[in-house]
């Protein structure tokens, strides 16, 4: 007998600024939600707003857990794919700053 085909609730993405240099978008995760399979084209800096625990689903079928701890950031390269579930029991939420131009 198969396992019937289940979906998550997808998280809130609200796009917060967006313009020539940065794209801001504030997302909002219920326990269980993801954000769906993306790849980023930019380099990014994630900040947290809340604790919580990440589940990274990779290509290829690998995943990675990441723990999210509120105020302390970091950064991805271009090109990351994955899709991003709420591994936790409570709710989490953070900034994403999409770094589209880097003038020297």
């Amino acid at each position: 007998m198969s396992t019937p085909l289940t979906c998550r609730a997808p998280a809130i993405g609200t796009l917060q600024q967006d313009d020539d240099m940065v794209r801001v978008t504030r997302w909002d995760f219920d326990p269980g939600a993801e954000t769906g399979w993306h790849r980023h084209g930019w380099g990014y800096v994630v900040i947290p707003v809340t604790d919580g625990t990440l589940l990274l689903e990779l290509p290829g079928g690998a995943t990675a857990n990441a723990t999210l701890t509120a105020g302390v950031s970091y950064t991805r390269d271009p090109g990351v794919e994955h899709n991003v579930v709420n591994a936790g029991s409570e709710k989490l939420s953070f900034v994403e700053v999409e770094l589209k131009a880097l003038p020297g």
